[in-house]
């Protein structure tokens, strides 16, 4: 499944991922943002992984959230604009 976000700014979010028994697997987050340092972005996809699938907009952003450190820093993103593209993904197989 695939879902994109363009985020106030212009910058755009990309998920690619599968539902596998209801939660969220094989989970890529790409785009055009910036992120530091630079292994943040393993950070949030692993926050994403093994997600339940049912999970609402605001509640996903919460987990990535709680997953990026002190100190990170997101440039052209946030965890609720990753969060909308993730639901975007998983719509896409619903419609």
């Amino acid at each position: 499944m695939h879902g994109e976000h363009k985020t106030p700014g212009g910058k755009l979010v990309v998920i690619d991922l599968d539902r596998v028994d209801g939660r969220l697997r094989n989970v890529e987050v790409s785009g055009d943002f910036f992120l530091y340092p630079d292994d943040l972005l393993a950070v949030i996809t692993g926050s994403l992984e093994g997600l339940d699938a049912t999970l609402d907009e605001e509640a996903i952003a919460d987990h990535v959230r709680r997953a990026v450190p002190e100190g990170a820093e997101m440039l052209g993103t946030s965890p609720q604009g990753i969060a909308i593209a993730v639901r975007r993904a998983l719509q896409e197989r619903d419609a």
